[in-house]
């Protein structure tokens, strides 16, 4: 894992029209390189460059292939990933062949489904006839004894059968028809064509009953097979051309990657031009491949990221598979800027910690460590499984929560809300019932309330300290000294905070009164006035000054009473805000409380089962309002300290995603 972003490089290279092809293939394999347009030439450069069209129609492989994909999944059969393909086997698309293989194994499906689609009315309607005779609903049934003077019973059978109705014989005269009330309109004219003659004896109707029970649900059964029959030779026309579609969907997704890159080449008569961003580790591999492919006849040229606007820089970061959950949360936020800390083990222990303290618990938390590895493995066995509420992203995530609940609950002496074990730290509960020892090391709430608020300051102070570090490596001094984030905010929040302890020690009486305060906090917001001023001078000595003084001067003061406005409202709201994580971990201790008083008035099994429901009310409830709260804090607490979010994403083509292709 990189604890900054990683290291870029840009490439560019020109090579024979002739080699271009392998080239390409040879790119597609390696699949590192970031595309970018040639643009850097001058204006009298570009107008000698031309693209060539495109031979294939990227929509229509995209289309093709969306097609293989479905009928592959309407087989329960795997989708070929990408780390499957074979550049060697890129060849020119047979699009007209292509479909002429899907359009006939769609015609060979949809006659199976129109059979299908007949079973399965033919089988509703069984069903609703065995269950209104279950029911003993007769006002919806018609059962009629009786015999067929005109033709034989077997051929009014086939005449009934598109309404569901059942002819059965009863002896050799006798026959019973059963059909559904609603369909006398078309049956009794059909009747009628046969000769029906209704039988009325009591006997003959009691057995045509028993008959018509055995009939249906042996109609039933076969109606249920013959669906399972049709399923079945759905998925074996498919299998049968599972090689043939794996194929197809190769070479279309080969030929689409491919006519991706040569939409960014440029052409002379006889060359080739392209440019793209390479990670730094990667970039001897790239031009080795580019040599190699080009037969040694081409030119390849490197650009370092310090020679381009950082904001034109992509931005690849790295972290370990198992920190997957906490770099989405980083992704769903934005891209860190280039050159930047890659915050996304920072995200992890922030993330975690304000969840434990939320939600300590040790049965609680080894509920959610259980649904995490389960719902993971799940997910594991079955690569094409359709996510649902809990999508592989949180199952991985539940894992650290519930290890993050178990760790935090041990501390807290928790268990299901019971204290089984002592606490590792204080017991949490008691604290907040106001029943905790006189020698325990937190004892009300306003010793949690004390807690979380040093948390935040850590957090906020966190926070200060990256941005630093970012604005170091930028170069940016004037902001990483002087700006509301930059050393001066940090001093100014610092001497805030002891000013803060200082009131609540003197039991809300008086302010500290120390000799360094008053000084301080002058120099300080002196400083923060001369910024803008600071920032101008360095700007006219580097040549980059883009206002005037005049300008500088007119906006400074409002830029001024902004900034000191944000230090002292928004460093306060943002400490502040950390009472939130004391509040939910109150109201965790608070609702178990609740439930277990209540098991204890209830007793018993029903009292049992209210402290198993409160149990897991408490889990889906308080869980996610936690999971919710500690995103929350991470967003707009943390990340606002120095969370730029303005890097554009790092993207190569190629078969399979690049190791620092994380998104």
């Amino acid at each position: 894992m990189n604890l900054f972003t990683k290291p870029m490089r840009l490439l560019t290279a020109v090579v024979l029209q002739q080699r271009s092809d392998q080239v390409v293939k040879a790119l597609l394999q390696l699949g590192v390189l970031d595309f970018i347009h040639i643009s850097r030439l001058e204006a009298d450069q570009l107008a000698k460059l031309s693209s060539k069209p495109s031979t294939t129609n990227r929509v229509v492989l995209e289309d093709l292939r969306g097609r293989v994909e479905a009928l592959l999944k309407q087989g329960h059969l795997a989708l070929p990933g990408e780390s499957t393909l074979d550049v060697s086997l890129l060849a020119e698309p047979q699009v007209d062949a292509y479909r002429a293989v899907l359009d006939e194994l769609t015609q060979t499906l949809l006659a199976l489904k129109e059979r299908q689609k007949v079973a399965n009315q033919a089988l509703l309607g069984v069903e609703e006839m065995r269950r209104y005779l279950a029911e003993s609903k007769w006002q919806y049934l018609d059962l009629r004894v009786g015999s067929v003077k005109e033709g034989k019973s077997e051929q009014l059978e086939e005449k009934l059968s598109p309404y569901g109705a059942f002819v059965e014989p009863i002896d050799e005269e006798f026959v019973t028809v059963l059909s559904l009330r609603r369909d006398l309109a078309q049956i009794d004219p059909l009747l009628d064509k046969f000769g029906w003659t209704e039988e009325s004896d009591p006997l003959l109707q009691k057995q045509a009953v028993v008959l018509v029970r055995t009939r249906l649900e042996t109609e039933h059964q076969k109606l249920i097979d013959k669906r399972g029959e049709i399923e079945q030779s759905v998925k074996r026309a498919i299998a049968e051309r599972k090689e043939e579609l794996h194929a197809i969907w190769s070479n279309l997704r080969l030929n689409e990657l491919s006519d991706q890159i040569k939409s960014y080449f440029s052409y002379t008569r006889n060359t080739t031009l392209f440019s793209g961003w390479v990670p730094a580790d990667q970039a001897e591999s790239v031009r080795n491949a580019i040599v190699e492919a080009s037969g040694g006849q081409c030119v390849v040229e490197w650009t370092e990221a310090t020679e381009v606007p950082r904001e034109s820089v992509p931005v690849a970061v790295t972290s370990p598979k198992v920190l997957e959950p906490f770099q989405n949360m980083v992704n769903n936020y934005a891209t860190p800027e280039y050159g930047t800390v890659n915050p996304t083990i920072f995200v992890m222990i922030a993330y975690l910690s304000m969840f434990g303290l939320m939600f300590g618990d040790v049965g609680q938390g080894l509920v959610l460590l259980l649904v995490g590895l389960f719902g993971s493995r799940s997910y594991r066995r079955n690569p094409e499984k359709k996510e649902g509420l809990l999508t592989r992203n949180v199952t991985n995530l539940l894992v650290y929560l519930g290890l993050s609940s178990m760790l935090f609950g041990a501390l807290f002496g928790s268990y299901f809300g019971l204290p089984l074990l002592p606490p590792l730290w204080f017991n949490f509960e008691a604290a907040v019932e106001g029943h905790a020892p006189a020698t325990a090391l937190v004892r009300d709430v306003y010793g949690i309330l004390g807690i979380t608020i040093r948390f935040g300051i850590i957090i906020i102070y966190t926070g200060l300290v990256l941005n630093w570090v970012n604005l170091f490596r930028k170069k940016s001094f004037v902001p990483m000294l002087l700006d509301k984030n930059g050393v001066v905010g940090g001093v100014l929040f610092g001497t805030g905070i002891y000013m803060a302890f200082g009131f609540v020690g003197s039991s809300y009486r008086s302010f500290p009164s120390d000799p360094w305060i008053i000084p301080t906090l002058v120099i300080c917001l002196i400083l923060l006035f001369a910024k803008p001023y600071v920032q101008h001078f360095v700007d006219l000595k580097q040549g980059r000054a883009d206002k005037t003084f005049g300008q500088v001067a007119a906006g400074s003061i409002m830029e001024f009473l902004v900034d000191v406005l944000e230090i002292f409202t928004g460093y306060l709201s943002n400490t502040l805000s950390f009472m939130r994580v004391a509040g939910l971990g109150i109201a965790h201790a608070s609702l178990m409380g609740t439930f277990k008083y209540l098991q204890s008035m209830v007793g018993g099994v029903a009292g049992v089962l209210i402290f198993i429901a409160g149990n897991l009310l408490v889990i889906v409830l308080e869980g996610l309002s936690a999971g919710i709260q500690s995103l929350r804090l991470n967003y707009y607490e943390f990340f606002s300290r120095y969370f730029t979010g303005r890097g554009i994403a790092y993207r190569p083509v190629g078969l399979k995603r690049s190791s620092s292709d994380n998104r």
